[in-house]
Protein backbone atom coordinates (compact mmCIF):
# COMPACT_ATOMS: atom_id res chain seq x y z
CA UNK A 1 0.00 0.00 0.00
CA UNK A 2 0.95 3.79 -0.55
CA UNK A 3 2.11 5.18 2.57
CA UNK A 4 3.15 8.66 4.33
CA UNK A 5 5.17 8.42 7.45
CA UNK A 6 5.22 11.53 9.44
CA UNK A 7 7.72 12.51 12.23
CA UNK A 8 6.37 15.50 14.24
CA UNK A 9 10.28 15.93 15.48
CA UNK A 10 11.64 16.51 12.23
CA UNK A 11 11.36 20.19 11.37
CA UNK A 12 12.47 21.22 7.38
CA UNK A 13 12.14 24.81 9.00
CA UNK A 14 9.54 27.21 10.29
CA UNK A 15 7.56 28.78 7.96
CA UNK A 16 7.21 32.20 7.07
CA UNK A 17 3.59 33.43 6.08
CA UNK A 18 4.66 35.50 3.43
CA UNK A 19 4.87 32.60 1.32
CA UNK A 20 0.89 33.57 0.43
CA UNK A 21 1.60 37.15 -0.99
CA UNK A 22 0.10 38.15 -3.57
CA UNK A 23 0.43 40.90 -6.99
CA UNK A 24 -1.08 43.64 -8.42
CA UNK A 25 0.30 45.32 -11.79
CA UNK A 26 -0.71 48.12 -13.90
CA UNK A 27 -1.46 45.47 -16.45
CA UNK A 28 -5.08 44.60 -18.39
CA UNK A 29 -7.60 44.20 -16.15
CA UNK A 30 -5.87 44.49 -12.80
CA UNK A 31 -6.03 47.74 -11.40
CA UNK A 32 -8.91 49.18 -13.30
CA UNK A 33 -11.79 47.21 -13.32
CA UNK A 34 -10.25 44.59 -10.89
CA UNK A 35 -9.20 46.00 -7.92
CA UNK A 36 -10.54 49.46 -8.64
CA UNK A 37 -13.71 50.74 -9.86
CA UNK A 38 -14.94 54.19 -9.03
CA UNK A 39 -18.30 54.47 -10.49
CA UNK A 40 -19.43 51.08 -10.16
CA UNK A 41 -22.31 50.20 -8.12
CA UNK A 42 -20.57 47.40 -6.74
CA UNK A 43 -17.41 49.85 -5.54
CA UNK A 44 -16.83 51.01 -1.95
CA UNK A 45 -16.21 54.91 -1.18
CA UNK A 46 -12.96 54.50 -2.29
CA UNK A 47 -13.79 52.89 -5.36
CA UNK A 48 -12.81 49.73 -4.37
CA UNK A 49 -14.52 46.89 -5.70
CA UNK A 50 -16.38 45.26 -2.72
CA UNK A 51 -17.16 41.45 -3.73
CA UNK A 52 -13.65 41.15 -5.01
CA UNK A 53 -12.30 42.01 -1.84
CA UNK A 54 -14.44 39.74 -0.20
CA UNK A 55 -12.68 37.05 -2.35
CA UNK A 56 -9.17 38.30 -1.69
CA UNK A 57 -9.90 38.40 2.31
CA UNK A 58 -10.57 34.62 1.86
CA UNK A 59 -7.01 34.34 0.12
CA UNK A 60 -5.79 35.56 3.59
CA UNK A 61 -2.84 36.99 1.76
CA UNK A 62 0.46 38.30 4.37
CA UNK A 63 1.28 40.95 1.75
CA UNK A 64 1.11 41.98 -1.58
CA UNK A 65 3.49 43.41 -4.55
CA UNK A 66 2.88 46.43 -6.44
CA UNK A 67 3.10 48.21 -9.15
CA UNK A 68 5.36 45.80 -11.06
CA UNK A 69 6.18 43.46 -13.00
CA UNK A 70 7.46 45.17 -16.36
CA UNK A 71 5.19 48.09 -15.42
CA UNK A 72 7.60 49.24 -13.02
CA UNK A 73 10.58 49.71 -14.95
CA UNK A 74 9.39 52.95 -16.78
CA UNK A 75 6.92 54.05 -13.94
CA UNK A 76 7.23 57.18 -12.23
CA UNK A 77 5.69 57.20 -8.87
CA UNK A 78 5.28 60.93 -8.40
CA UNK A 79 3.18 60.61 -11.15
CA UNK A 80 0.87 58.64 -9.10
CA UNK A 81 0.15 60.74 -5.99
CA UNK A 82 -1.63 64.24 -5.23
CA UNK A 83 -4.91 65.16 -6.68
CA UNK A 84 -5.99 62.59 -9.26
CA UNK A 85 -6.90 65.40 -12.23
CA UNK A 86 -3.31 66.61 -11.33
CA UNK A 87 -1.85 63.69 -12.48
CA UNK A 88 -0.26 62.76 -15.44
CA UNK A 89 -1.23 59.74 -18.00
CA UNK A 90 1.45 58.49 -19.92
CA UNK A 91 2.40 55.87 -22.31
CA UNK A 92 3.80 52.56 -20.58
CA UNK A 93 6.00 50.93 -23.26
CA UNK A 94 5.71 47.47 -20.94
CA UNK A 95 2.27 46.53 -21.92
CA UNK A 96 1.37 48.79 -24.70
CA UNK A 97 -1.23 50.71 -23.15
CA UNK A 98 -1.98 54.39 -21.69
CA UNK A 99 -1.85 54.36 -17.71
CA UNK A 100 -4.05 57.10 -16.44
CA UNK A 101 -2.04 57.50 -12.78
CA UNK A 102 -5.61 57.89 -11.08
CA UNK A 103 -4.58 54.65 -8.74
CA UNK A 104 -1.10 55.15 -7.24
CA UNK A 105 0.89 55.13 -4.00
CA UNK A 106 -1.51 56.24 -1.80
CA UNK A 107 -4.57 54.21 -3.15
CA UNK A 108 -2.80 51.06 -3.48
CA UNK A 109 -1.48 51.19 0.77
CA UNK A 110 -5.15 52.45 1.36
CA UNK A 111 -6.38 49.04 -0.51
CA UNK A 112 -3.94 47.18 1.62
CA UNK A 113 -4.76 48.45 4.66
CA UNK A 114 -8.42 47.60 4.19
CA UNK A 115 -7.52 44.26 3.38
CA UNK A 116 -5.03 44.09 6.20
CA UNK A 117 -2.02 43.13 4.35
CA UNK A 118 1.44 44.76 3.89
CA UNK A 119 2.43 46.15 0.87
CA UNK A 120 5.61 45.05 -0.68
CA UNK A 121 6.66 48.20 -3.48
CA UNK A 122 9.08 47.33 -6.33
CA UNK A 123 11.14 50.40 -7.41
CA UNK A 124 12.49 51.44 -11.21
CA UNK A 125 15.45 50.32 -11.77
CA UNK A 126 14.62 50.35 -15.03
CA UNK A 127 15.13 53.93 -16.79
CA UNK A 128 14.82 55.34 -13.00
CA UNK A 129 17.39 56.14 -10.73
CA UNK A 130 18.59 55.92 -7.45
CA UNK A 131 17.33 59.44 -6.19
CA UNK A 132 13.96 58.53 -7.50
CA UNK A 133 14.22 55.43 -5.41
CA UNK A 134 15.33 57.42 -2.23
CA UNK A 135 12.58 59.75 -2.68
CA UNK A 136 9.54 57.09 -2.68
CA UNK A 137 10.90 55.55 0.51
CA UNK A 138 10.98 58.86 1.85
CA UNK A 139 7.60 60.16 0.95
CA UNK A 140 6.20 56.62 2.54
CA UNK A 141 8.45 56.40 5.82
CA UNK A 142 9.47 59.58 6.37
CA UNK A 143 9.18 61.62 9.58
CA UNK A 144 11.82 64.58 9.00
CA UNK A 145 9.72 67.83 7.57
CA UNK A 146 11.57 66.93 4.75
CA UNK A 147 9.83 67.75 0.98
CA UNK A 148 8.60 64.64 0.29
CA UNK A 149 7.06 64.08 3.48
CA UNK A 150 5.18 67.59 3.87
CA UNK A 151 3.82 65.76 0.02
CA UNK A 152 2.71 63.29 1.56
CA UNK A 153 0.70 64.91 4.38
CA UNK A 154 -0.55 67.77 1.99
CA UNK A 155 -1.89 64.78 0.18
CA UNK A 156 -4.27 63.24 3.08
CA UNK A 157 -1.56 61.26 5.61
CA UNK A 158 -0.22 62.94 7.57
CA UNK A 159 1.01 59.52 9.14
CA UNK A 160 4.20 57.64 7.48
CA UNK A 161 2.89 54.44 5.64
CA UNK A 162 5.89 52.46 7.00
CA UNK A 163 5.98 50.18 4.02
CA UNK A 164 8.63 47.66 5.03
CA UNK A 165 9.23 45.77 1.85
CA UNK A 166 10.88 46.95 -1.03
CA UNK A 167 12.39 45.64 -4.48
CA UNK A 168 14.88 46.94 -6.38
CA UNK A 169 13.86 46.39 -10.07
CA UNK A 170 11.92 43.89 -11.83
CA UNK A 171 13.65 40.99 -14.36
CA UNK A 172 16.65 43.08 -14.93
CA UNK A 173 17.83 39.91 -16.45
CA UNK A 174 15.33 39.42 -19.11
CA UNK A 175 16.05 41.20 -22.47
CA UNK A 176 12.71 42.35 -22.54
CA UNK A 177 12.81 44.50 -19.78
CA UNK A 178 12.94 48.23 -19.86
CA UNK A 179 16.69 48.58 -18.69
CA UNK A 180 17.64 45.81 -18.89
CA UNK A 181 21.26 45.04 -17.25
CA UNK A 182 23.90 42.44 -16.87
CA UNK A 183 25.00 40.99 -14.05
CA UNK A 184 28.32 43.62 -13.28
CA UNK A 185 25.45 46.49 -14.43
CA UNK A 186 23.09 45.35 -11.89
CA UNK A 187 25.43 44.32 -9.27
CA UNK A 188 26.60 48.02 -9.21
CA UNK A 189 22.89 49.60 -9.09
CA UNK A 190 21.20 47.45 -6.61
CA UNK A 191 24.18 48.05 -4.31
CA UNK A 192 24.37 51.90 -4.88
CA UNK A 193 20.14 51.73 -5.00
CA UNK A 194 20.35 49.85 -1.55
CA UNK A 195 22.63 52.00 0.12
CA UNK A 196 20.70 55.22 -0.15
CA UNK A 197 17.12 53.64 0.41
CA UNK A 198 18.68 52.04 3.76
CA UNK A 199 20.12 55.77 4.70
CA UNK A 200 16.43 56.79 4.04
CA UNK A 201 14.93 53.77 6.80
CA UNK A 202 17.53 51.53 7.83
CA UNK A 203 14.30 49.16 8.68
CA UNK A 204 13.17 47.91 5.17
CA UNK A 205 14.10 44.82 3.80
CA UNK A 206 15.22 44.99 0.71
CA UNK A 207 14.44 42.31 -2.35
CA UNK A 208 17.21 42.17 -5.05
CA UNK A 209 16.35 41.12 -8.81
CA UNK A 210 18.25 37.82 -9.13
CA UNK A 211 16.57 35.23 -11.62
CA UNK A 212 13.92 35.23 -14.08
CA UNK A 213 15.84 33.84 -17.31
CA UNK A 214 16.95 30.10 -16.09
CA UNK A 215 19.46 29.69 -19.13
CA UNK A 216 22.35 31.46 -18.33
CA UNK A 217 24.10 33.58 -15.93
CA UNK A 218 22.36 32.67 -13.08
CA UNK A 219 26.08 31.81 -10.75
CA UNK A 220 27.50 35.28 -11.92
CA UNK A 221 24.30 37.15 -11.06
CA UNK A 222 24.32 35.57 -7.36
CA UNK A 223 27.76 35.76 -7.28
CA UNK A 224 28.05 39.59 -8.11
CA UNK A 225 25.15 40.70 -5.84
CA UNK A 226 26.10 38.87 -3.17
CA UNK A 227 29.73 40.36 -3.14
CA UNK A 228 28.68 43.47 -3.97
CA UNK A 229 25.74 44.38 -2.10
CA UNK A 230 25.21 41.03 0.25
CA UNK A 231 25.47 43.19 3.89
CA UNK A 232 22.73 45.87 2.38
CA UNK A 233 19.77 43.16 0.63
CA UNK A 234 17.54 40.66 2.38
CA UNK A 235 16.03 38.49 -0.08
CA UNK A 236 17.11 37.12 -3.46
CA UNK A 237 14.03 37.09 -6.05
CA UNK A 238 13.23 34.67 -8.14
CA UNK A 239 10.73 34.35 -10.83
CA UNK A 240 8.89 31.66 -12.56
CA UNK A 241 5.81 30.79 -15.11
CA UNK A 242 4.99 26.85 -15.83
CA UNK A 243 2.07 25.53 -18.25
CA UNK A 244 1.20 23.04 -20.74
CA UNK A 245 1.56 24.42 -24.39
CA UNK A 246 2.07 20.48 -25.13
CA UNK A 247 -1.10 19.71 -24.14
CA UNK A 248 0.93 16.60 -21.86
CA UNK A 249 -0.50 15.86 -18.93
CA UNK A 250 1.99 13.42 -17.18
CA UNK A 251 4.73 15.91 -18.29
CA UNK A 252 2.94 18.87 -16.68
CA UNK A 253 2.71 16.92 -13.67
CA UNK A 254 5.95 16.25 -13.07
CA UNK A 255 7.02 20.50 -13.67
CA UNK A 256 7.37 20.45 -10.11
CA UNK A 257 10.30 18.11 -10.08
CA UNK A 258 12.18 20.92 -12.35
CA UNK A 259 11.66 23.90 -9.84
CA UNK A 260 12.81 21.69 -7.00
CA UNK A 261 16.02 21.22 -8.87
CA UNK A 262 16.08 25.01 -9.00
CA UNK A 263 15.32 25.83 -5.60
CA UNK A 264 17.76 23.44 -4.69
CA UNK A 265 20.84 24.48 -6.97
CA UNK A 266 19.81 28.33 -5.59
CA UNK A 267 19.57 27.15 -1.75
CA UNK A 268 23.44 26.15 -2.35
CA UNK A 269 24.47 28.56 -4.22
CA UNK A 270 23.63 31.49 -1.85
CA UNK A 271 25.29 28.72 1.12
CA UNK A 272 28.27 29.01 -0.94
CA UNK A 273 28.64 32.83 -1.50
CA UNK A 274 27.38 33.38 2.19
CA UNK A 275 30.31 31.17 3.10
CA UNK A 276 32.87 32.33 0.71
CA UNK A 277 32.38 36.45 1.58
CA UNK A 278 31.93 35.78 5.36
CA UNK A 279 28.23 36.80 5.47
CA UNK A 280 27.12 36.00 8.52
CA UNK A 281 23.50 38.38 8.03
CA UNK A 282 20.55 35.53 6.72
CA UNK A 283 19.53 36.06 2.73
CA UNK A 284 16.50 34.46 1.76
CA UNK A 285 14.82 33.19 -1.04
CA UNK A 286 11.58 34.98 -2.83
CA UNK A 287 9.86 33.51 -5.23
CA UNK A 288 8.12 36.66 -6.12
CA UNK A 289 6.52 35.69 -9.40
CA UNK A 290 5.11 32.73 -10.01
CA UNK A 291 2.12 31.17 -11.47
CA UNK A 292 0.82 28.83 -14.25
CA UNK A 293 0.87 31.08 -17.63
CA UNK A 294 0.81 30.05 -21.15
CA UNK A 295 -1.94 30.38 -23.02
CA UNK A 296 -1.73 33.92 -23.22
CA UNK A 297 1.92 33.73 -22.90
CA UNK A 298 3.59 35.92 -26.00
CA UNK A 299 7.18 34.35 -25.68
CA UNK A 300 4.86 31.19 -26.91
CA UNK A 301 3.58 33.19 -29.59
CA UNK A 302 -0.24 33.25 -28.22
CA UNK A 303 -2.49 36.37 -28.37
CA UNK A 304 -2.02 38.37 -24.94
CA UNK A 305 -5.31 39.60 -24.53
CA UNK A 306 -4.56 41.46 -21.54
CA UNK A 307 -3.17 38.11 -19.88
CA UNK A 308 -7.03 37.01 -19.04
CA UNK A 309 -5.83 33.14 -18.64
CA UNK A 310 -8.53 30.89 -18.04
CA UNK A 311 -7.22 27.78 -15.97
CA UNK A 312 -8.26 24.48 -15.71
CA UNK A 313 -8.28 21.39 -13.05
CA UNK A 314 -4.93 20.56 -13.98
CA UNK A 315 -3.90 24.40 -13.31
CA UNK A 316 -5.33 24.37 -10.07
CA UNK A 317 -2.66 20.83 -9.42
CA UNK A 318 0.04 22.48 -10.39
CA UNK A 319 -0.34 25.65 -8.42
CA UNK A 320 -0.92 23.25 -5.38
CA UNK A 321 2.26 21.35 -6.26
CA UNK A 322 3.90 24.82 -6.02
CA UNK A 323 2.84 25.74 -2.67
CA UNK A 324 3.90 22.33 -1.23
CA UNK A 325 6.87 23.38 -2.92
CA UNK A 326 7.67 26.30 -0.81
CA UNK A 327 6.56 24.44 2.26
CA UNK A 328 9.19 21.68 1.97
CA UNK A 329 11.59 24.74 1.19
CA UNK A 330 10.64 26.66 4.18
CA UNK A 331 14.20 27.16 5.74
CA UNK A 332 14.98 29.60 2.97
CA UNK A 333 11.80 30.64 0.53
CA UNK A 334 10.64 33.31 3.29
CA UNK A 335 8.53 35.16 0.56
CA UNK A 336 6.43 34.00 -2.37
CA UNK A 337 3.69 35.87 -4.36
CA UNK A 338 1.75 34.28 -7.16
CA UNK A 339 0.77 36.91 -10.43
CA UNK A 340 -1.20 37.84 -9.81
CA UNK A 341 -4.82 38.53 -7.86
CA UNK A 342 -7.58 39.86 -10.44
CA UNK A 343 -8.09 38.89 -14.21
CA UNK A 344 -4.83 39.14 -15.16
CA UNK A 345 -3.69 35.47 -14.76
CA UNK A 346 -5.20 35.79 -11.57
CA UNK A 347 -7.57 33.65 -9.06
CA UNK A 348 -10.01 35.76 -9.60
CA UNK A 349 -11.76 36.85 -13.15
CA UNK A 350 -14.34 39.85 -12.60
CA UNK A 351 -17.16 41.69 -15.54
CA UNK A 352 -19.17 44.90 -14.02
CA UNK A 353 -21.58 43.04 -12.86
CA UNK A 354 -19.62 40.42 -10.70
CA UNK A 355 -16.86 38.18 -9.95
CA UNK A 356 -16.39 34.45 -10.46
CA UNK A 357 -13.27 32.16 -8.38
CA UNK A 358 -11.05 30.40 -10.76
CA UNK A 359 -9.29 26.66 -10.19
CA UNK A 360 -6.51 27.99 -8.85
CA UNK A 361 -8.21 30.21 -6.02
CA UNK A 362 -9.38 27.05 -4.13
CA UNK A 363 -5.82 25.32 -3.35
CA UNK A 364 -4.51 28.76 -2.58
CA UNK A 365 -7.44 29.60 -0.18
CA UNK A 366 -7.04 26.02 1.33
CA UNK A 367 -2.91 26.19 1.85
CA UNK A 368 -3.36 29.78 2.97
CA UNK A 369 -5.87 28.82 5.57
CA UNK A 370 -4.75 25.58 7.16
CA UNK A 371 -0.91 25.94 7.02
CA UNK A 372 0.80 25.47 10.40
CA UNK A 373 4.48 27.19 11.42
CA UNK A 374 6.22 24.33 10.99
CA UNK A 375 7.37 22.44 7.61
CA UNK A 376 7.43 18.25 8.83
CA UNK A 377 9.68 15.99 7.35
CA UNK A 378 7.71 13.60 4.95
CA UNK A 379 8.45 10.17 3.91
CA UNK A 380 6.33 8.91 1.32
CA UNK A 381 6.38 5.61 -0.43
CA UNK A 382 3.71 5.45 -3.88
CA UNK A 383 3.67 4.56 -7.27
CA UNK A 384 5.73 6.39 -9.68
CA UNK A 385 5.37 7.51 -13.56
CA UNK A 386 8.16 8.84 -16.14
CA UNK A 387 8.12 11.61 -18.94
CA UNK A 388 10.66 12.13 -21.15
CA UNK A 389 12.38 14.72 -18.69
CA UNK A 390 11.69 12.75 -15.45
CA UNK A 391 11.66 9.18 -14.10
CA UNK A 392 10.61 7.97 -10.71
CA UNK A 393 7.67 10.63 -10.31
CA UNK A 394 5.55 9.89 -7.39
CA UNK A 395 2.31 10.25 -8.25
CA UNK A 396 1.49 12.21 -4.62
CA UNK A 397 2.90 14.97 -3.87
CA UNK A 398 3.17 15.72 -0.26
CA UNK A 399 4.00 17.85 2.59
CA UNK A 400 2.85 18.56 5.68
CA UNK A 401 3.00 20.98 8.44
CA UNK A 402 2.34 21.52 12.26
CA UNK A 403 0.59 23.98 14.09
CA UNK A 404 2.50 24.36 17.30
CA UNK A 405 0.15 26.11 19.06
CA UNK A 406 -2.78 23.93 18.64
CA UNK A 407 -0.70 20.55 18.45
CA UNK A 408 -2.69 20.20 14.50
CA UNK A 409 -1.10 18.18 12.03
CA UNK A 410 -2.16 19.54 8.04
CA UNK A 411 -0.97 16.88 5.68
CA UNK A 412 -1.50 18.22 1.97
CA UNK A 413 -1.64 15.82 -0.67
CA UNK A 414 -1.90 16.38 -4.53
CA UNK A 415 -2.94 13.01 -6.51
CA UNK A 416 -1.15 13.64 -9.96
CA UNK A 417 -2.78 10.52 -11.13
CA UNK A 418 -5.30 10.81 -14.21
CA UNK A 419 -7.23 8.07 -13.51
CA UNK A 420 -6.59 6.33 -10.09
CA UNK A 421 -8.40 6.55 -6.91
CA UNK A 422 -5.31 5.92 -4.39
CA UNK A 423 -5.45 4.62 -0.99
CA UNK A 424 -2.92 5.49 1.47
CA UNK A 425 -1.66 4.61 5.22
CA UNK A 426 -0.62 8.06 6.57
CA UNK A 427 1.52 6.82 10.15
CA UNK A 428 2.59 9.17 12.61
CA UNK A 429 6.34 8.26 14.14
CA UNK A 430 5.48 9.25 17.22
CA UNK A 431 1.85 10.64 18.79
CA UNK A 432 -1.36 9.96 18.16
CA UNK A 433 -4.42 10.87 16.13
CA UNK A 434 -7.36 12.78 18.65
CA UNK A 435 -10.15 11.76 17.18
CA UNK A 436 -11.95 14.53 14.19
CA UNK A 437 -9.70 14.82 11.52
CA UNK A 438 -11.26 17.80 8.87
CA UNK A 439 -11.05 16.42 5.15
CA UNK A 440 -10.40 19.08 2.42
CA UNK A 441 -10.68 18.37 -1.43
CA UNK A 442 -10.26 20.46 -4.44
CA UNK A 443 -11.29 18.17 -7.63
CA UNK A 444 -13.80 18.19 -10.40
CA UNK A 445 -15.12 15.98 -12.94
CA UNK A 446 -12.02 15.70 -15.46
CA UNK A 447 -8.29 17.84 -15.55
CA UNK A 448 -9.84 19.88 -18.13
CA UNK A 449 -13.12 21.48 -16.12
CA UNK A 450 -13.20 25.43 -15.96
CA UNK A 451 -15.06 27.79 -13.90
CA UNK A 452 -17.18 30.21 -16.10
CA UNK A 453 -19.87 33.36 -15.08
CA UNK A 454 -22.06 30.40 -16.44
CA UNK A 455 -20.68 27.49 -14.72
CA UNK A 456 -18.94 28.68 -11.59
CA UNK A 457 -18.90 25.50 -9.49
CA UNK A 458 -17.51 22.75 -11.87
CA UNK A 459 -14.23 23.26 -9.16
CA UNK A 460 -13.91 24.04 -5.88
CA UNK A 461 -13.81 22.44 -1.89
CA UNK A 462 -15.54 20.23 -0.58
CA UNK A 463 -15.68 19.32 3.18
CA UNK A 464 -15.80 15.78 4.70
CA UNK A 465 -14.60 14.30 7.83
CA UNK A 466 -13.37 11.14 9.60
CA UNK A 467 -12.62 9.87 13.53
CA UNK A 468 -8.96 8.53 13.88
CA UNK A 469 -7.30 7.27 16.62
CA UNK A 470 -4.15 5.87 17.77
CA UNK A 471 -0.84 6.28 15.19
CA UNK A 472 -2.30 5.64 11.73
CA UNK A 473 -5.06 6.26 9.84
CA UNK A 474 -6.12 5.37 5.84
CA UNK A 475 -7.43 7.35 3.43
CA UNK A 476 -8.38 7.40 -0.31
CA UNK A 477 -7.12 10.12 -2.50
CA UNK A 478 -9.30 11.00 -5.50
CA UNK A 479 -7.92 11.45 -8.82
CA UNK A 480 -6.20 14.54 -10.07
CA UNK A 481 -7.19 16.11 -6.47
CA UNK A 482 -5.99 18.41 -4.08
CA UNK A 483 -6.52 17.36 -0.21
CA UNK A 484 -5.93 18.89 2.87
CA UNK A 485 -5.83 16.76 5.93
CA UNK A 486 -6.47 18.38 9.35
CA UNK A 487 -5.64 16.21 12.61
CA UNK A 488 -5.59 17.20 15.95
CA UNK A 489 -2.68 15.19 17.99
CA UNK A 490 -2.46 13.95 21.34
Amino acid sequence: MNSIRIDINRSKGIIDRNIFGGFAEHLGRCIYGGIYEPGSPLADEDGFRRDVFESLTRLNMPLIRYPGGNYVSGYRWQDGVGPAEERRAQLDLAWKSLEPNTFGTNEFIKFCRKLKTEPYLAVNCGDGDMREARDWVEYCNGTQPTYWVKQRQAHGFPEPHNVKYWGIGNEVDGPWQIGYKTPQEYARALTEFAKVMKWIDPDIKLIASAVSVWEHDVVERAQLMIEQAGSLIDYLGLHWYVGNPTDDFATYMAIPEMLEERLSAYEGLIRALRLDNKLTRPLWIAVDEWNVWYRTHPALGKPMNNLEEFYNLEDALVVAMQLNLFIRHAASVKMANIAQIVNVIAPIFTNPNGHFLQTIFFPFELYSRTCGNVALDVVVETETFSTADSSGVQLLDVTATLDEQRNQLVVYVVNRSQADDIETRLSLLEGYFAGDVQISTVNGKDIKVENTFETPNNVGTTQTSMNADGSVLTYTFEAHSVTAMVCSLT
